[in-house]
């Protein structure tokens, strides 16, 4: 179900549970709950309850097109000839001022950190990258939040035209825990470091592995999980594999609609 709500179209929740509460009457999130929500991130999370949320698995666009770099930008001699990215995404270009994408996904990261229970954590999958001969590690975007440990994706694959520096093969996951966050039972032993090949057979132009998605969900207790950059529903297919509730925002309807069709098909199947 792809829902279109207006920004003002759920009541104030303030009154509704008391001061500190960990758990919402299930009423309350019905709503919500397993659907994929259209609309703006931001204005969509800003609609929804305190500490409503129990874990969020996301990867949000890279701004890969604002690059020092002319992989992504330039095709000559083969560079990204047939690259999906090289048109950005549907509906957003990938190609923000550096400041102005740090200030977006801090603000971003700022209301998922207040959707999340006192119980919960952010599972932000990013990519590192060289930028003016220097390493970018988002550190700009990450200072001030509660980063309390970087888990390793381990992804192979990728081409790398600079002499300059070796060949990524890894994207980081950084682990945005609030303080009484804990891994479920025995998932420490799953390690740091996640080899899990990279998703095919997928138009959205950068989808992540349901592997991953389906490890940072097993990795937590919780029960409502959430995704503000849905994409092509990834992180929903993960959850429904885990037995779990989920909650989708994605601006683009295209998007939508491939996620709705890729939930649809796993539920005739399963």
């Amino acid at each position: 179900m792809i829902s279109k709500e207006k920004v003002d179209s759920h009541p104030s929740f303030d009154s509704l549970f008391p001061a500190g509460a960990n758990t919402l009457p299930k009423k309350i999130m019905a709503g919500w709950m397993n659907k994929i929500h259209a609309g703006d991130c931001l204005e969509v999370m800003h609609k929804m309850p305190d500490q409503s949320i129990d874990a969020i698995v996301t990867s949000p666009p890279y701004n890969l097109k604002q690059s020092t770099g002319n992989g992504m930008k330039n095709g000559n001699g083969g560079k990204w000839p047939k690259a999906d990215l090289i048109k950005g995404y549907d509906g957003h270009n990938d190609c923000m001022p550096h400041n102005k994408y740090v200030a977006w996904q801090r603000e971003c990261l700022t209301a998922m950190m207040r959707l999340l229970k006192p119980t919960g954590a952010i599972f932000y999958n990013h990519k590192w990258r060289v930028q003016g001969g220097l390493l970018q590690d988002r550190s700009d975007i990450l200072e001030g939040f509660p980063v309390r440990q970087i888990i390793i994706w381990r992804r192979n694959g990728g081409i790398n035209f600079n002499p300059g520096y070796f060949l990524p093969t890894y994207e980081v996951i950084y682990l945005i825990a609030n303080p009484d966050f804990r891994l479920a039972p025995k998932a420490n032993a799953l390690g740091d470091v996640w080899q899990i090949s990279q998703e095919s057979n997928n138009p959205h132009p950068a989808p992540f592995p349901i592997e991953l998605a389906q490890r940072c969900i097993e990795s937590t207790t919780g029960q409502v999980i959430m995704d503000p950059f849905m994409g092509s529903g990834t992180t929903a297919l993960a959850a429904e594999a885990e037995g779990r509730d989920w909650i989708g925002i994605e601006n683009s309807h295209a998007y939508c609609r491939l996620a709705k069709g890729r939930i649809d098909v796993y539920r005739k199947l399963r």
